[in-house]
């Protein structure tokens, strides 16, 4: 009996074995992409960390505590910098979802040359963005920008757009948004097309005007869409340089420096640490502002 019962037991811990091993077979395919957010991610994240915490150059790195963070606060345009930040993001986004929404609406109509003008939205995405702020810096040139001559033209005299401290910043996010709508557009597309028809029918029958149809049917549909485009467009504004930098330098003064400018120009001053304080500092404000933002619009959609 007890020779029956060992025999017996060997089929079951084999099995038992071959059910731990398929269990784990699939999770060796994390593994590769484990790899890489811990090369590219977080390697970075804990260096930088460290790094803010020292005065570094090339050759060696002095252990300071939060010298660095504490003066990085005392900087005279930190304030400004961030308040330029905010207004840029929630102009940028906002601008965004708006337009994005609207050619959406009209791209997924039936109008003539549909697919073309689709590529064309889109075209701007795909644009250096250093070229963009080049070729938009003399197109806004206050005299021979071709923008002031086409008003001028008209009889209209045209601002300073870089070179005023009340336009410069809005300015650049004009040309932000123009240069990132697309995107939004893309995706809002994607939602449009993807509402069933019957939905659209139905409110028909009902005796639902467009307005109707697009108040009760398309925007509540479209929240996933939604919640995509604010996400992507207020990290991206939040984050915003390269623009910023290649039309105005965060001038003229500082009245257009946003943190990022600021954490570049300590880097340019040759204060590593200092400037590597600024990018947690940067990331910790992004990343407060936007996982309570994705919460509330993940909460408004499972409400939906």
């Amino acid at each position: 009996m007890a020779v029956a019962v060992a025999e017996g037991s060997v089929p079951i811990a084999n099995a038992r074995r071959r059910s731990r091993t398929a269990g784990l077979y699939p999770s060796w395919f994390y593994l590769p992409a484990a790899i890489i957010f811990a090369v590219l991610f977080m390697l970075p994240t804990f260096a930088s960390l460290f790094f803010s915490l020292t005065r570094w150059t090339l050759q060696k790195a002095d252990f300071i505590g939060l010298e660095n963070f504490a003066q990085f606060f005392r900087e005279p345009f930190l304030f400004q910098g961030l308040i330029n930040t905010l207004i840029y993001g929630v102009v940028t986004s906002g601008l965004k979802v708006v337009l994005g929404m609207l050619l959406a609406l009209l791209l997924t109509s039936d109008i003539f040359g549909r697919g073309y003008l689709r590529a064309v939205v889109f075209f701007p995405v795909l644009v250096s963005t250093v070229g963009v702020g080049i070729t938009f810096t003399a197109m806004m040139h206050p005299t021979q920008g071709l923008i002031n001559e086409t008003l001028a033209s008209i009889g209209i005299k045209g601002p300073g757009w870089l070179t005023d401290p009340r336009f410069a910043l809005y300015s650049v996010a004009l040309v932000d948004v123009w240069k990132g709508v697309g995107l939004a557009t893309v995706i809002y597309i994607a939602g449009i097309v993807s509402i069933p028809l019957e939905y659209y029918e139905a409110a028909k029958i009902d005796g639902a005007t467009a307005w109707q149809r697009f108040w009760t049917v398309t925007l509540p549909l479209v929240q996933p869409a939604t919640a995509t485009v604010v996400i992507l467009s207020f990290i991206g504004g939040l984050r915003s340089f390269d623009l910023i930098w290649a039309m105005t330098k965060g001038g003229p003064g500082f009245t257009s420096d946003v943190i990022a400018s600021v954490i570049y120009k300590q880097y340019q001053a040759g204060f590593y640490g200092l400037s590597t304080a600024g990018n947690v500092v940067l990331f910790v404000m992004v990343a407060l502002i936007i996982v309570p933002l994705s919460l509330f619009l993940n909460r408004q959609e499972v409400d939906r």
